[in-house]
């Protein structure tokens, strides 16, 4: 993390008007002269910061060489690589200060830093995988989905069924079938995408940055959602059944009919594009496709053919940001597309863990998770993978004008965070520390969003 912190803030502008600063080296004025402005300052603490992270490389190095960590040939390899590219850094980093912040310079500079973090990440995940993962827990063979022609008795009886609720009458009856349609829009998921809705257009700022327009893009964000949900309780309402994660949803119980259900969907879906449409075309496409990429594509193809389905239903969760930026500025851009980067990264990362906590749950609705498949010690080192890369991109997206101190923070302490869960669900191995680590997943990235909009508006 100590890496992560040099990665993120040298990505920042400010760091760059800190150099601008303080031109020489290590220090200011003939190189060893203390600077006089605030800049300077910020520029000498990141220099000092760089050498504390150095040394404790070259400490981790040497532990992981001299005790069992060594013991596997790639952690050594990784670690090895990490301190060699260190002073490389530490060069470009000097010659950037002395010579002026060029831009191509000052992306090698970036991409080594990313090198160097990136190895430590494959060191710890490899590290933790030999101290703590089983090589035998691989299932031998994949689950079988259930279809809907399976016996009804597949079909209705979890190992802990819910039980079907006494239908209810007057009053109480128009507040329980209240209740079960609004659950069929999987409340729980709209608010952290309209947050990345949210934060792609105050990074896209400017004069199509109106009330209007974030009216009208969070509400069709959330009848999106709410639609997409929809058509998902309607199409694996069976396989629902028998799983006790979702045995009590409103369709598994019967609650709502199935028929009233698709119209539902379908009145949602249309109210969802026709705000979209209002705030542009290219938006209402992008609804669009996220309402079709969820419902049709993930939850019919994805989901219950390849172990890669979150992997690759990240890109559901990472439309938002790009309808976001469109709305505001009626085009993709590269600010908007990394930060959909940072999503579909993070998708993984997050949903694995919910994916090792239901574990049987998923075996038993026929679904190829990844823990189902490849087993938990793969798992488990895929969402450090998965982790690492998310971090990377975010500090990537650091690189953008409006990103100032208070992403970076945010960004370096709810990171580790979400690492410190991680790594305790190695050892642990437990469902309550699969249930942490999803929760500081969801931490980090409602808080660096946050970090975001404020960020960005404060510009």
């Amino acid at each position: 993390m100590g890496v992560y912190l040099l990665l993120a803030v040298g990505a920042t502008t400010a760091l760059t008007e800190a150099t601008a600063a303080c031109g020489a080296w290590p220090l200011c004025g003939g190189g060893w002269t203390l600077p006089s402005v605030l800049d300077g300052w910020v520029a000498v603490g990141h220099r000092l910061v760089a050498v504390v992270v150095g040394l404790l490389l070259l400490t981790t190095t040497v532990v992981g060489w001299r005790t069992g960590a060594g013991a596997d040939r790639r952690v050594r390899l990784a670690l090895l690589a990490s301190l060699a590219l260190y002073p490389v850094q530490a060069g470009l980093g000097a010659f950037v200060a002395t010579s002026g912040a060029d831009p191509t310079l000052s992306t090698v500079h970036l991409a080594v830093a990313m090198a160097i973090f990136g190895g430590l990440v494959l060191a710890l995940a490899w590290n933790l995988e030999s101290e703590t993962g089983d090589p035998d827990d691989a299932p031998t063979s994949e689950p079988t989905r259930a279809s809907a022609d399976s016996t009804n008795e597949d079909l209705t009886e979890p190992s802990s069924p819910a039980e079907r609720p006494a239908v209810p009458t007057g009053l109480a009856r128009v507040k329980a079938t209240a209740w079960a349609y609004f659950r069929l829009t999987k409340p729980r998921l709209m608010w952290l995408l309209c947050l990345v809705a949210g934060a792609a257009m105050a990074l896209a700022g400017g004069p199509g940055l109106t009330l209007e327009t974030v009216a009208a893009t969070l509400g069709g964000g959330a009848l999106s959602i709410g639609a997409s949900g929809t058509f998902n309780h309607v199409l694996e309402r069976d396989v629902d059944r028998k799983m006790n994660r979702t045995s009590d949803r409103p369709l598994a119980l019967d609650l709502v009919p199935v028929r009233n259900a698709v119209a539902f969907g379908v009145v949602l879906a249309a109210a969802s594009l026709a705000l979209f449409a209002s705030v542009n075309l290219l938006a209402a496409a992008l609804g669009l496709a996220a309402i079709l990429f969820y419902s049709v594509v993930y939850t019919l193809l994805l989901k219950p053919n390849t172990v890669q389905n979150t992997v690759l239903g990240g890109a559901a969760g990472a439309l938002p940001a790009l309808i976001g930026w469109v709305a505001v500025t009626g085009e993709i851009g590269l600010v908007g597309l990394a930060l959909a980067g940072v999503i579909f990264l993070w998708t993984p990362a997050h949903f694995y863990n919910l994916a090792l906590a239901y574990k049987d749950d998923y075996e038993r609705g026929g679904f190829p998770m990844m823990p189902v498949v490849r087993g938990e010690t793969a798992t488990r080192r895929h969402i450090l993978y998965y982790l690492g890369a998310t971090l990377l991109a975010a500090g990537a997206l650091a690189t953008a004008d409006k990103l100032g101190t208070l992403y970076v923070l945010t960004g370096v302490a709810l990171g580790a965070a979400f690492l410190w869960a991680v790594v305790r669900l190695h050892y642990e191995k437990s469902e309550s520390a699969a249930f942490r680590s999803f929760h500081a997943s969801n931490a980090y990235l409602g808080a660096l969003l946050l970090a975001i909009v404020v960020d960005a508006l404060a510009v």
